[in-house]
């Protein structure tokens, strides 16, 4: 990111700016620990599916109508029948992991409109993303998991190639997208996440869900489409990430 799109000044208000941007690289390492736990344990479609509690919080959270909480309850029933139904302590600890991945993904919706006015022209995804892999990279080091016999060329052209596809590419996207959409048509299209991630984990994974999982991932997929479509509109503050 760095290399592609490097700040070319620095912000008018440098303090704010960096604390803003340290903050949304903490959200990073969170949600992608977090998530990353969480898909080493449970099927790809099930962790980002209860994963989705957070965007979905967002588009139904301060609404006091009868339908946006129906959006939620639809939501709640999904999430449970995925979480409820796995008790062996493996799977307990991926469904938790995914759980804080989801707030950690509600964190980065509500923290990136704030980068996006401190750092103008959407740059400011580099010095989080750096202050991030800053943070992470002693943790690391200190538990073992960056060991020597693990750091092989192929490792880390692994890890190069998860760190673009994962976090820098989509990332960047996302926040470009955001900048030219209602808020409303991005929130229909994230709904299409957690079936797109059932479709890749059964085709590349060989991870099959049962009936009542993929009805599960239907119900919270349609919640957050419907929550999205019926959200109020709210005033749009220049700077922001909410498209007009």
């Amino acid at each position: 990111l760095l290399a592609v799109r490097p700040p070319r000044r620095l912000p008018p208000a440098r303090h704010r700016a960096w604390r803003s941007a340290a903050w949304l690289g903490l959200v990073f390492v969170v949600m992608n620990v977090a998530f990353y736990s969480a898909i080493g344990r449970i099927p790809l479609g099930v962790a980002v599916t209860i994963e989705f509690w957070g965007p979905l919080a967002v588009a139904v959270v301060g609404s006091r109508r009868l339908r946006d909480l129906l959006w939620a309850i639809l939501a709640a029933v999904g999430i449970y029948i995925l979480a409820g139904g796995r008790i062996a302590a493996d799977d307990l600890l991926g469904v938790v992991a995914a759980l804080i991945a989801g707030g950690a993904w509600l964190l980065y919706i509500l923290s990136g409109p704030r980068v996006a006015r401190d750092w103008p022209g959407e740059r400011g995804l580099m010095p989080s993303m750096a202050f991030g892999a800053l943070v992470i990279l002693p943790l690391a080091l200190a538990t073992g998991e960056l060991g020597r016999d693990q750091l092989t060329p192929d490792l880390l052209a692994a890890g190069l190639v998860v760190a673009a596809f994962s976090s820098a590419i989509p990332w960047s996207l996302e926040l470009s997208a955001l900048t030219r959409m209602r808020a409303a048509t991005y929130g229909v299209l994230m709904s299409l996440e957690p079936a797109i991630a059932a479709i890749v984990g059964f085709l590349l994974l060989g991870q099959s869900l049962a009936s009542s999982e993929v009805a599960a991932i239907a119900l919270v997929a349609i919640a957050s489409a419907g929550a999205s479509l019926t959200a109020r509109r709210r005033s749009v503050v220049a700077g922001s990430l909410e498209g007009a």
